[in-house]
């Protein structure tokens, strides 16, 4: 009787901590692959201006449903323990331990300041020399003087791991776009296989800092205009030479293996309408955890994408009456939330369903 009971509450032992493991927490989102896993991404949101927290789990619906990734998507939430998402809360990201398990890291977050033990375990990631996606304001992920690693301050991360930091808006910020060029002899690079000419609303960032032992993938051209269809400005002295717009870099920090990074300063959550764009991303992912890319990879929303123009958000209430959750952007889930006050008109975006 009593071997009986004993090995009862074994079991009744093992299904609680299984049931732990399996569920889901609550301030993430994980999203298992459809098939057989091909690696682990952890996709970092948390920018006041570009709506990370929309781009990520996209793309991690993206990569997961169609490409055989675990992802577990990381969000900013508000001050004092909320359960709300809010990215303009610069100590808000939670889940960074997450790294542990991940094989490639896909950050767009702005000036976010981690905690030392958040910190450490970026540094972890970073000392394996595992890849990176930067995209957008990732130049300027972090902010601070705190330190990764001795070689490595905060306000150090873009430039030594992506391969710049914030310099400036070489385009006229929401009233002239970008599209992309691609660098004289980068034609053949397997990232940028089936990807034809991308459209960035939000701009062109300078870029000054990139070094021979950088790679250009692409560069970008300042249009007219925001709308897709708008003219180069081929007179103009921005466009001669025109800023990078992708490229790869290397990486090690003190004490660290070697690693590389893919970065692109597009990234805006309205620049992800732009398929070829998505295909860059997803090429990139495949290429820097090892796999071969696809001829043309499938870059079709799982669930329909309704982006958010770009801009800060200045309203304390925003994000806690906007009351969003990690499982509001789930798998059968597409949240729709309204242009804030001042956008400009920019009618390419998917209409809502009714």
């Amino acid at each position: 009787m009593l071997f009986r009971l004993q090995r009862c509450l074994l079991l009744a032992v093992i299904v609680l901590l299984f049931a732990a493991t399996a569920m889901p927490a609550a301030d993430r989102l994980v999203l298992e692959p459809k098939g057989e896993s091909r690696g682990h991404i952890v996709l970092v949101s948390g920018d006041e201006e570009y709506r990370s927290e929309e781009v990520m789990p996209m793309l991690g619906k993206i990569l997961s449903q169609k490409h055989g990734f675990r992802c577990t998507v990381l969000f900013a939430f508000g001050p004092n323990g909320a359960e709300y998402i809010d990215s303009n809360n610069q100590e808000g990201i939670r889940g960074f331990e997450s790294l542990q398990q991940a094989d490639l890291m896909i950050i767009a977050t702005r000036f976010r300041h981690p905690s030392a033990e958040q910190a450490a375990h970026i540094t972890a990631f970073l000392k394996a020399g595992k890849p990176i996606i930067g995209l957008r304001t990732a130049t300027h992920a972090f902010r601070g003087g705190e330190k990764f690693s001795d070689d490595l301050t905060y306000d150090q991360f873009g430039r030594q791991i992506l391969g710049e930091q914030w310099v400036s808006h070489h385009g006229h910020h929401k009233v002239e776009g970008a599209r992309s060029v691609v660098e004289a002899g980068a034609e053949k690079h397997p990232m940028l296989t089936g990807v034809a000419e991308i459209f960035a609303p939000s701009d062109v960032y300078g870029v000054v800092h990139l070094t021979d032992k950088d790679q250009i993938l692409l560069r970008g051209a300042i249009t007219e205009t925001l709308d897709p269809q708008s003219k180069t400005l081929a007179d103009d002295k921005r466009n001669m030479p025109m800023q990078p717009l992708a490229w790869l870099h290397s990486y090690q920090i003190q004490g660290g293996a070697a690693g590389r990074s893919f970065c692109t300063t597009a990234g805006a959550a309205v620049d992800f309408v732009d398929e070829d764009l998505r295909r860059l991303i997803v090429n990139a992912a495949i290429y820097l955890t090892g796999g071969k890319v696809p001829e043309k990879a499938d870059v079709e929303y799982v669930d329909p994408f309704y982006p958010t123009f770009y801009g800060f958000i200045n309203d304390g209430n925003y994000y806690r009456q906007l009351n969003l959750k990690p499982a509001d952007f789930g798998l059968g889930k597409a949240p729709y939330r309204d242009d804030p006050a001042g956008s400009p008109k920019w009618p390419f975006r998917p209409a809502p369903k009714q």
